[in-house]
């Protein structure tokens, strides 16, 4: 493990040098931006820096990056574990895992790491904000323009 560029990418040294930037399936932490981001990557940061893992890739995502099941201390599924700490979302858009779902509901239930926070947005509504706030500085731009 080399680099933990946030809860849920992480980039990684295969065993010939190679960097491999991987994706954890079934999960989506808080953006950067976002209440408890710093939180997710230090939990990240805490559980596989450093350390050997093992993953399963599952899919590609849109930029390229190998999407992936990692999994540490013998066998502890991170995104499960991410989910379970309150330091992510189920993603269900892309998982048909549902007691990743449960767990979630059991954080945020007991108001576990960002179920604290009752304004928390998903990190996929977070992001189309952003995106049509850009659209929308753009288009008043050229409006000025």
């Amino acid at each position: 493990m080399i680099k933990i560029s946030d809860g849920d990418t992480i980039t990684i040294l295969l065993r010939g040098k190679e960097q491999k930037k991987l994706r954890l399936a079934e999960v989506d932490c808080p953006e950067k931006g976002q209440a408890f981001g710093k939180n997710a990557r230090q939990f990240t940061f805490d559980k596989v820096f450093g350390k050997t893992i093992t993953f399963i890739e599952t899919d590609t995502d849109r930029y390229g990056r190998a999407i992936a099941k990692v999994y540490y201390d013998n066998g502890k599924y991170l995104s499960e574990e991410l989910i379970r700490a309150g330091m992510g979302w189920w993603y269900y858009s892309f998982s048909k895992n549902s007691s990743l779902g449960e767990l979630q509901d059991k954080a945020q239930y007991k108001k576990i790491g960002l179920w604290q926070d009752v304004h928390a947005i998903a990190p996929w509504e977070y992001r189309k904000i952003k995106r049509d706030l850009n659209k929308n500085k753009k288009a008043l731009q050229e409006y000025k323009n």
